[in-house]
């Protein structure tokens, strides 16, 4: 069986480290994980607004979390806490009022930051705010990496080889969940 895993970056940069640990964390994945990036950059800032005429944008972004067997999200912190456009992101598949594309599946939050904390605070804020929708929230084994670009080599993996077996066993743990719990 292959079970089909929505990835959400945190941060909305091209070129984010984050974007590159979601990269070396799929290149060791198990093969039973298929891979897709749930891309919340073009959606508006969320209003009760739109609801009345939900934006098909946001539809698309939703569809993929509700596909999703599981969903993997690896964020940046931002000031001590979640990106924007990440909490504008789970605001908007967090509605019409009542909608829910997480609730009981497997959701892992990891990330990286260039500071010493290595994103460990946003995690926390990010499953703080994703504990309403009541996911079956994994958190062990913690990722918040402090990481450059200058870690990640040309192959899309970390150049340290037991950072990479890190994060390699970090989605072979993410794997298990999903089996158990899909």
């Amino acid at each position: 069986m292959t079970y089909k895993v929505a990835y959400i970056i945190g941060s909305l940069s091209s070129n984010s480290i984050n974007r590159k640990l979601v990269g070396a964390m799929i290149a060791d994945a198990p093969a039973d994980l298929e891979f897709v990036e749930a891309d919340f950059s073009k959606l508006p800032l969320y209003s009760p607004d739109y609801d009345a005429d939900y934006p098909q944008i946001a539809t698309d972004f939703k569809k993929i979390l509700e596909d999703a067997d599981a969903v993997l999200i690896v964020t940046p912190e931002y000031d001590r806490s979640i990106p924007g456009g990440l909490k504008n992101a789970i605001d908007w598949f967090g509605r019409p009022w009542g909608s829910n594309p997480i609730g009981g599946k497997p959701v892992y939050v990891v990330g990286a930051s260039m500071g010493s904390v290595g994103a460990a605070i946003g995690q926390i804020a990010t499953r703080q705010t994703l504990e309403f929708f009541n996911p079956l929230l994994m958190t062990q084994p913690e990722v918040y990496m402090k990481m450059s670009h200058e870690d990640i080599g040309e192959d899309g993996r970390f150049i340290d080889a037991a950072t990479q077996g890190f994060v390699k066993s970090a989605i072979e743990a993410f794997a298990d969940y999903i089996r158990k719990h899909a």
